[in-house]
């Protein structure tokens, strides 16, 4: 089972991506569950999102301690003490940010994806809210999801032109994400 833990702010569509996340891996053929974790429902609190995928049911309804990936769609929350808690060994890191990425050491980061998609948000969508571009960098750093397999699934959640312009972002996240490896 891989296990993915989204973070970020709210209004920034964190739920959303998971939520788009599992549909992508449903379109794959895999098992999914995924669920929000709030504190006060309001724009700009913390959020996490979770969503596990595995070849088979799953039955487990807890939230993720022990992530394979984490997604970091607001920068400032990489300030947070408890943020790669319970990191798996070799776990993936999907970060939203304009400067390069200093990691520190000791973390069990293997990979990590590095993509200013708020600038890529703004730009294709016209609003910062860069969770699809996102999905993209998840699919091209981790290699655990097509590409097809996320713009497919977008049609569920969106339409129109917003639908349109919500494809490019993945699009371009998944062809301009830095990929690093340690």
């Amino acid at each position: 089972m891989k296990e993915i833990r989204i973070h970020g702010r709210g209004g920034q569509g964190a739920v959303l991506a998971a939520r788009m996340l599992a549909s992508a891996f449903v379109v794959e053929g895999k098992y999914v569950a995924s669920f929000p974790m709030y504190g006060f429902e309001r724009r700009g609190a913390p959020v996490v999102a979770f969503t596990r995928v595995d070849d088979k049911p799953i039955r487990e309804k807890t939230q993720i301690y022990n992530p394979d990936c984490l997604v970091v769609i607001d920068p400032g929350l990489m300030k947070l003490p408890t943020l790669f808690n319970g990191l798996r060994p070799e776990a993936i890191l999907i970060l939203n940010s304009p400067q390069k990425l200093e990691m520190q050491p000791n973390t069990n980061l293997r990979i990590g994806g590095l993509i200013n998609a708020t600038k890529i948000a703004v730009a294709e969508i016209g609003r910062d809210i860069p969770n699809t571009c996102l999905l993209g960098a998840f699919a091209a750093a981790s290699g655990w999801l097509k590409l097809e397999s996320i713009l497919s699934c977008l049609k569920d959640y969106l339409s129109g032109d917003i639908l349109q312009r919500n494809l490019k972002s993945a699009e371009r996240g998944y062809r301009e994400v830095e990929v690093i490896k340690w």
